[in-house]
């Protein structure tokens, strides 16, 4: 086998190597931020769950909010590919779709798996925002983020010629982006005992009759 060719292998082989090592502390380290808290939780702590060392931890992804902030990115996402939600297919078919209604009983259920996916990480953040500087920050950043995505689906219903006359743009905006909020999810599926299937019904139904004219 040529040098060259020896050396792109073994450099394939690192990067996976590297990417593996990754999704396990994060991993590691979204279950203890979801089972004993953020300021709870240590670097020594995640380091001990994933099987590395307290510098790899550091290497491979960063501090305790860098941890947290991957680990939503990829809830978010579904896994830990480096494309935003905003980029991906999934959406990119929901913002074609010609009838608001499908479009929202379609986001819904989008919102639903996500919430799945991201409620108790949100939760956690929610909580280490009140006494962390650099929590708080990655708060306000995935609100911008929720509220980037609400407009997103209001001006395709705005443009579709379906946004009701009872709201403004901004109210229904605001509106979009409660429905992405993840305690809404919390309350009724985790306390309350919906189905995460249920819930989208719920939310889509909700949201037609909201933003939806007639």
């Amino acid at each position: 086998m040529p040098d060259a060719v020896k050396r792109d292998y073994r450099s394939v082989v690192r990067a996976e190597q590297a990417s593996a090592t990754r999704r396990t502390i994060v991993a590691a380290a979204a279950r203890l931020f979801t089972e004993n808290g953020f300021g709870a939780t240590t670097i020594d702590a995640v380091a001990q769950a994933a099987g590395v060392s307290r510098k790899t931890v550091f290497t491979a992804v960063g501090g305790k909010v860098d941890l947290l902030k991957i680990a939503l990115d990829w809830a978010v996402a579904g896994d830990d590919l480096p494309v935003a939600l905003a980029d991906r297919d999934i959406l990119r078919e929901l913002l074609e779709q010609s009838d608001a209604r499908i479009l929202l009983t379609g986001w819904a259920q989008l919102q639903a798996e996500i919430g799945a996916r991201v409620a108790a990480l949100v939760q956690a953040l929610e909580v280490a925002a009140e006494t962390d500087g650099e929590a708080r920050l990655l708060l306000a950043q995935v609100q911008e983020q929720r509220l980037d995505g609400a407009r997103g689906i209001v001006k395709r219903v705005r443009k579709l010629g379906a946004l009701t006359a009872d709201l403004t743009v901004a109210e229904a905006v605001d509106l979009a982006w409660l429905a992405t909020d993840a305690a809404l999810f919390d309350r009724l599926v985790r306390v309350r005992g919906w189905s995460t299937g249920r819930f989208g019904e719920w939310l889509g139904e909700s949201l037609c009759r909201q933003l939806v004219r007639g």
